[in-house]
């Protein structure tokens, strides 16, 4: 997957787990079906260390109510493709 179509993928998410804010009442249902559904998004997304790392963050904020404005896919996306590589050339 190239990192044009993982940005997509990612704000899409994002606004998935945004959505129980449209919903008042059943959003807290629905958030707990999409927590782990974007963990494991995350750990296919991303691989290795930094993905499963990713993916219990990604859990927490959707299952913990108030703090799933996070976007966390998002922010996944630019550690990966320019924290990260700025980090690699700095060694």
């Amino acid at each position: 997957m190239n990192k044009i179509t993982t940005l997509f993928l990612g704000l899409l998410f994002d606004g998935i787990g945004m959505l129980s804010y449209f919903f008042p009442g059943i959003g807290e249902a629905t958030d707990a079906l999409w927590a782990p559904i974007s963990a494991w998004l995350m750990t296919k997304m991303y691989k290795g260390k930094e993905g499963k790392i990713a993916a219990v963050i990604a859990f927490i904020e959707e299952a913990v109510p108030v703090i799933d404005v996070i976007p966390t896919f998002t922010l996944m996306w630019i550690y990966t493709y320019v924290i990260a590589p700025k980090k690699e050339k700095a060694k």
